[in-house]
């Protein structure tokens, strides 16, 4: 008998199932009508492809760019390689280069690094920031000017729309061969053709539906971008999948609508609780300190929930449209049986366990080997675009830059020179600049101190003007004691000076003579560059460029050397290092505890899913111990073949492979905890291989196609490190769920019943494995059949079923049937199991109730409901003839 309870809840399902189906044509006007709005704001969502801008802001690489940002301009740059030229037609296309508008410097020299085996380099600095059209329009007129000649070139501008133009690109081609993937998959497991169309509806809805909401979020990640839609897809086909599983249930015996209505009621419970543990995955990325991981999360999370809504409003309507062709466009379903695989596991559940726990430990200790980067130009993508085999041919040829750029308290000409001169020195130091060391004219620096004498030297300029500039600079300056003392022994720097002198022309407040100001023109030129970039109100930047490596143990102890340097004349605590360098240190640091907290709160968020699910506490530690293990073999790989792994691929794919991928081991789990009640565990396990088998084929090849063709076809390396380490960590863990798991739940099955645990759970006891019995009460199990409901009669065959502590069960042989004489009691009345031999003829040995594996015998051929009414089953095994239904 139902609780009022149950029987309210059944209720409220109902009256909701009752209401989206029959105002179906409401709720496709509403999809409609948010489609259009997503249409609308989806080309409207920004994609950032700066990953340093999710670092956290307490880290030094975040603070330093924040720093830089409000100080300092970074003009645009580019490195332009000119193949098959000889020197001299390179020297002569730098001065041609050198006089193009926009060309703020252009550096050249007869050296290796900048010619050699008929290659040129053009190092071009161009006026305007990065960011900056003008700047974009000026390299696009120097790679003009140079379309006659073989070129290939890497440039901060515009580089955030090539690579958003070649991700758009690699999109398409997913997408097409995705929804190949997803049709030919539906195809080989659907029992009929007319649902795909639903599938596909359903699916492209939510796809649009995330995509269009992205709006509410402004910016997301290129990561998250290019991978929500396809993940999106190969997550939530389970949702589907079960609803029109219940709806082809209902259908046999009930119109389509009402069937549509009781799969619903059915399948919303069911699917809830399914997505749950998705969920889990992508809510803990949300927690990562790389802010990358709240965006891809919330993202996924989004596109879950609205594939739910999908699923449930809007697929019932597609369901009852579409009954009539489903009905008409029956075919067989290719997915196989797998009994071979479910015997090999039989009877290898005393091999396979062991070999897994040592499988486990020895992944988790090989993937925390691996050789971890966290540096995108370490990667290489398998498709390589237009833009980025241009860059990969300049770093190929003439090598990568690691810059470094150190930022400290500024004011100090002097202090800077030191500073400067010391970190040139270091081993790690190819070069450095800041503006204590930068020539300016005859052996002069910028920052070099100059009296008036020297500075008309300098200039060709006659002392007595030089000495009323001087005088004027210093009333500007608010410096009356230079006045007083003798403005002849007064020292300004170079670059202030010339930047006052031209500030005043400028004003018109002095007039120079032609080659003068000509001189002083094509100096302020290169002086207000060398100042935008190196001098700020507050700060001075200094540029190195490193010999070390961008990322490792050594670039990092080179690191920690030169801020020690720069501590020496500024304090710890007031110098910025930023650089590739510096954030990939970040990263590395912040890997350690982004992992440790998905880690933990996956297992922790869907142990705590399976507890109430199975109400178990050993069960939800097997299975997440299974996948867990899966994690590790999946990044232990790389280490055995000598590939790196990119850590951000680390971390999602931790969360989305518990979170996801736990779903198959739940499907196994759950019909085996079902079929193990009336069979024995041994054959229970086959035939839950059997049953689970389509449900995991069809969404775990899903995902995993989703992750190769992400890995082969994106251009982009981080998208492709990704999709790499999803498709194997995908194809891992369906592997240990069918050829490991299953020997797990065989050997744990003890642990799984000790710690299994109710509010009310009802004893439970076998019947005899065979003849003929006569019981009160209710029996759940097979009887060359399943019988579940209330029975009183006589049940003739053989059995492998359980009844309650407290039921009445007779067993009567044939002659007693015949003759009439007494029967011997062997069931348990009220709970007194009584003693052995009690009511049995003199003589006679208690007959052991139990058959093989302590559960009843197998096999049947009806299966029988409480109402004593039955329907055609499965064909027993094993040649196991079906026997007859005998009649209470």
């Amino acid at each position: 008998m139902e609780t009022e309870k149950e029987k309210k809840d059944n209720s409220f399902m109902m009256r909701l199932s009752t209401l989206i189906v029959d105002k179906r044509k409401g709720f496709y006007l509403v999809f409609i009508l948010l489609i259009l709005y997503s249409v609308l704001t989806m080309d409207k969502v920004k994609v950032n492809n700066d990953l340093t801008s999710y670092l956290p802001d307490t880290t030094e690489t975040r603070q330093g760019l924040d720093l830089m940002d409000e100080q300092f301009l970074t003009y645009g740059t580019a490195r332009i390689m000119v193949c098959n030229v000889t020197y001299e037609e390179a020297q002569g296309l730098s001065e041609e280069l050198r006089e193009m508008d926009g060309v703020a410097m252009l550096d050249f020299e007869d050296t290796e690094e900048y010619y050699h085996d008929m290659e040129a380099l053009f190092k071009v600095t161009f006026d305007g920031e990065a960011g900056d059209p003008a700047a974009q329009e000026h390299l696009d007129s120097v790679l003009e000017a140079l379309s006659g000649y073989d070129v290939y070139y890497s440039s901060d501008i515009g580089q955030e729309e090539r690579d958003a133009a070649d991700l758009s690109n690699d999109m398409i081609v997913i997408l097409l061969l995705a929804g190949v993937v997803i049709v030919a998959v539906l195809l080989f497991t659907s029992t009929t053709y007319a649902e795909i169309p639903v599938f596909l509806m359903t699916f492209i809805v939510a796809a649009i539906l995330n995509k269009g909401t992205n709006y509410w979020f402004g910016t997301i990640s290129f990561v998250t971008d290019s991978i929500a839609v396809v993940l999106q897809l190969a997550l939530a086909v389970d949702y589907a999948i079960i609803l029109c599983h219940r709806f082809m249930e209902e259908h046999e015996d009930k119109e389509a609508r009402e069937a549509v209505i009781v799969a619903l009621s059915k399948a919303i419970p069911e699917i809830s609780s399914s997505s749950l543990t998705t969920v889990s995955g992508m809510v803990a990325m949300m927690f990562m300190q790389f802010r990358i991981g709240y965006d891809m999360g919330i993202v996924l999370a989004k596109a879950i929930v609205l594939s739910l809504i999908s699923v449930f409003f809007l697929m019932p309507g597609l369901l009852l449209t579409f009954a009539k062709a489903i009905d008409h466009s029956h075919h067989k379903s290719f997915v196989p049986n797998i009994t071979a695989v479910g015997k090999f596991c039989v009877h290898t559940r005393f091999v396979i366990p062991p070999l897994l726990v040592v499988a486990v430990i020895a992944g988790a200790v090989l993937s925390g080997r691996a050789d971890y980067v966290y540096d995108v130009n370490t990667l290489q993508s398998k498709n390589m675009s237009e833009n980025k085999f241009s860059v990969e041919m300049v770093n190929r040829n003439f090598g990568t830059v690691n810059q470094l750029a150190v930022i400290v308290p500024g004011g100090d000409y002097e202090k800077e020179g030191k500073l400067l001169r010391e970190l040139e020195r270091l081993p790690e130091v190819d070069s450095c600049m800041g503006l204590a060391n930068i020539e300016a004219m005859d052996g002069y620096v910028l920052t070099a101190q100059l009296s008036p004498r020297e500075f008309a030297e300098l200039i060709d300029m006659d002392i007595e003007v030089a000495n009323l500039l001087y005088s004027a600079y210093a009333v500007d300056d608010s410096n009356y004691g230079a006045l007083l003392g003798g403005i002849n022994e007064y020292k300004v720097p170079l670059i202030d000076m010339f930047l006052f002198i031209y500030d005043q022309k400028e004003r018109g407040n002095i007039t120079l003579e032609d080659d003068l100001e000509e001189t002083l023109t094509d100096a302020y030129s290169q002086i207000s560059i060398a100042k935008n970039q190196l001098l700020g109100e507050r700060c001075s930047r200094f540029v190195l460029e490193l010999s070390v490596p961008s990322e490792g143990e050594e670039t990092y102890a080179a690191l920690e050397r030169i801020r020690g340097v720069a501590a020496k004349y500024y304090g710890d605590e007031e110098v910025y290092l930023v650089g590739n360098s510096t954030s990939n240190k970040d990263l590395s640091d912040s890997f350690v505890m982004d992992n440790n907290i998905i880690t933990i709160l996956t297992a922790l968020f869907v142990m705590a899913i399976l507890l109430f699910t199975f109400q178990s506490a050993g069960l939800p530690v097997l299975l997440v111990v299974t996948i867990q293990g899966s994690i590790w073999m999946n990044f232990s790989l790389p280490y055995l073949t000598g590939e790196v792994v990119y850590f951000l691929g680390y971390l999602v794919v931790s969360a989305i492979q518990m979170g996801a991928t736990i779903d198959y081991a739940i499907v196994i789990t759950s019909r085996y905890m079902e079929l193990k009640t009336y069979m024995p565990i041994k054959k229970a396990i086959v035939e839950t291989l059997n049953q689970a088998f389509p449900t995991i084929v069809t969404s775990g090849s899903m995902l995993v196609a989703a992750g190769f063709i992400i890995s082969n076809v994106s251009s982009n390396a981080v998208v492709a490190a990704i999709g790499l380490a999803l498709g194997r960590g995908t194809l891992t863990s369906i592997a240990l769920v069918l050829l490991a798991l299953p020997q797990t739940l065989l050997i744990g099955d003890i642990i799984i019943e000790k710690t299994a645990f109710t509010l009310k759970r009802e004893t439970i006891k076998p019947l005899p494995t065979g003849g003929r019995i006569r019981m009160t009460g209710h029996i759940k199990g097979y009887v060359n059949g399943v019988i579940d409901g209330e029975f009183s009669g006589v049940i003739d065959g053989e059995m492998g079923a359980v009844v309650r502590a407290k039921d009445n069960v007779e067993q009567l042989r044939e002659y007693e049937v015949e003759t009439g004489e007494a029967q011997p009691r062997l069931a348990v009345e009220n709970g007194d199991a009584g003693e052995p031999g009690d009511d049995l003829p003199e003589g006679e040995a208690e007959e052991d109730l139990r058959g093989p594996d302590g559960v009843g015998a197998d096999g049947f051929a009806w299966t029988l409901d409480g109402s004593g009414k039955g329907r055609g089953g499965e064909p027993a095994e094993d040649g196991e003839q079906e026997a007859a239904n005998h009649e209470a």
